[in-house]
């Protein structure tokens, strides 16, 4: 199967299947304040990410490219939404760009349809400095992704088998870049010992990308002759993912992974993230019911985002950091074991 056509495999599987029953941001409660004091018509919700300037925490997290016309147009789609809306975008791993010149257009759409847009470039952390350079070029991104997937690699029939320069090549990308770095996991989570690797080798972005989204073991097995379906509920729930986080104060953390509505993405917020992204569940409502409707779904998160804003008494999106919470079930038990060790 050649490179392109795993790219529409993945986006068939990625809306098919099915979610875990349990999502633990419903572990999440945040504690209401009932004395309302701004005004609901004067909030913004503009945040800063370490250098980047945003006009919402909500980004387009990476999904595709690189899968032909049909992945073209997706991100012609997903950037006319984000620019109409103002959001950030994040493309997919453009390794096949810079494998197949061919392919660059399903990237380089984005940038023309939303030439002033925040973007995101995304290579995988087998790539050199020179193709992540090229990358960012391709698409005169503001930041690059660096994604890991070592799960999704050893469960797909091509996928890579050595890791062993890995950590030494996300050092070298992230010593030449000028624009910032953010390692990125697709699902499965980072702990603190993750973070704190990467800490020093000096990246200061992470996007956890936590269990409870798409979920590449499910979608790498259905293309399996004979499945490793025993690790398809392995990683770390996105809600603890930013918990773990915590310990490294000098690293700025996305949320992603899971993140259904605003609430969601308002809940990794207070948890400790400072942006959030989301993909499947936009995703379907592009392919589903088209780019009206996912430009409304997106001013809806927003919505949903100012009337949290106005429940906790907060003006400022980096305020939500210091608002209460109260966790339940297992990410309750999941961090009180970890506060041991």
């Amino acid at each position: 199967m050649s490179r392109s056509e795993r790219k529409i495999d993945h986006i068939r599987h990625a809306l098919g299947h099915e979610r875990d029953v349990h999502n633990h941001f419903d572990d999440v409660t945040i504690v209401h304040q009932s004395l309302a004091r701004l005004d609901y018509q004067a909030l913004n919700i503009n945040t800063q990410v370490g250098e980047l300037s945003l006009s919402s925490p909500l980004f387009v997290n990476a999904m595709t490219g690189g899968g032909g016309e049909k992945t073209e147009e997706i991100n012609r789609n997903l950037a006319i939404a984000a620019s109409q809306t103002g959001i950030g975008m994040a493309v997919g791993s453009q390794m096949s760009a810079l494998k197949n010149p061919e392919e660059r257009k399903t990237y380089e759409i984005v940038r023309k349809m939303n030439p002033d847009g925040v973007v995101f470039a995304n290579v995988g952390s087998e790539a050199t400095a020179d193709l992540a350079k090229e990358a960012v070029d391709m698409l005169e991104a503001n930041a690059l992704q660096i994604h890991v997937n070592t799960l999704q690699e050893l469960i797909m029939p091509e996928g890579d088998r050595d890791f062993s320069n890995r950590l030494k090549q996300i050092e070298q990308i992230r010593e030449t870049m000028d624009v910032p770095v953010i390692v990125k996991e697709v699902g499965y989570g980072m702990s603190r010992e993750t973070i704190k690797v990467l800490a020093e080798l000096g990246i200061s972005y992470v996007d956890v990308g936590g269990r409870g989204g798409t979920n590449f073991s499910k979608v790498e097995n259905l293309r399996r002759e004979k499945p490793l379906s025993s690790f398809n509920n392995w990683g770390i729930p996105t809600p603890i993912s930013i918990l773990e986080s915590l310990q490294h104060d000098k690293v700025h953390v996305i949320g992603s992974g899971g993140i259904r509505h605003g609430l969601d993405g308002v809940k990794a917020l207070a948890l400790g993230a400072e942006a959030f992204g989301m993909a499947g569940a936009l995703l379907k409502v592009l392919v589903e019911e088209g780019i009206e409707v996912l430009v409304e779904e997106i001013e809806h998160i927003h919505r949903e985002i100012k009337v949290a804003m106005m429940l906790m008494n907060i003006e400022e999106v980096a305020q939500f950091k210091n608002q209460p919470y109260v966790l339940h079930g297992l990410t309750k038990e999941w961090i009180d074991q970890r506060k041991s060790l």
